[in-house]
């Protein structure tokens, strides 16, 4: 019998993204993440949180953008030539909110994880939920929930 047989619910391995910000790497669950654009047209305002970017077009829709790096208590990063857009799939079971965005610093890159990734002896900030030892970095595994949550909280959804 192979493992995957004696084994049905585990999973052996999944394709995960690692999106680049400013001063740390989150890494997502490829699945997670419903698609990676260039950075363009958003609507910014003044009067949105720090941590709010602005609103985004993306298939017929208004999505909120966000800076993860400010909403988890850091500075809102400058905007550059790399920066780019993901849009990623809300979590939170809210009826209204099926998606958000998020800013990111560069391409994002692919990466096959197991269950065999060791966690990193590394300080979380808000909105972290773990940290994880790439072998040649560290990755910060992102509270979704928590995200969209801060969006709620703001009023803004």
């Amino acid at each position: 019998m192979s493992q995957a047989e004696a084994k049905p619910n585990s999973v052996a391995s999944l394709t995960g993204l690692l999106l680049p910000l400013t001063d740390r790497t989150l890494l997502l669950p490829n699945a997670a993440v419903a698609e990676l654009i260039p950075y363009r047209g958003v609507q910014s305002n003044p009067e949105l949180p720090a941590w709010l970017v602005g609103l985004v077009a993306w298939r017929d829709l208004r999505l909120p953008l966000l800076s993860f790096e400010a909403a988890a208590g850091g500075s809102a990063p400058k905007l550059g030539t790399t920066s780019r857009i993901a849009v990623i799939n809300a979590i939170g079971g809210r009826p209204q909110v099926k998606f958000l965005a998020l800013l990111l610093q560069g391409i994002p890159r692919s990466l096959k994880v197991d269950s065999g990734l060791p966690r990193a002896n590394a300080p979380l900030a808000p909105l972290e939920l773990a940290a994880v030892d790439l072998g040649d970095g560290i990755a910060k595994i992102p509270d979704l929930e928590g995200l969209e949550q801060k969006l709620v909280d703001a009023g803004l959804i």
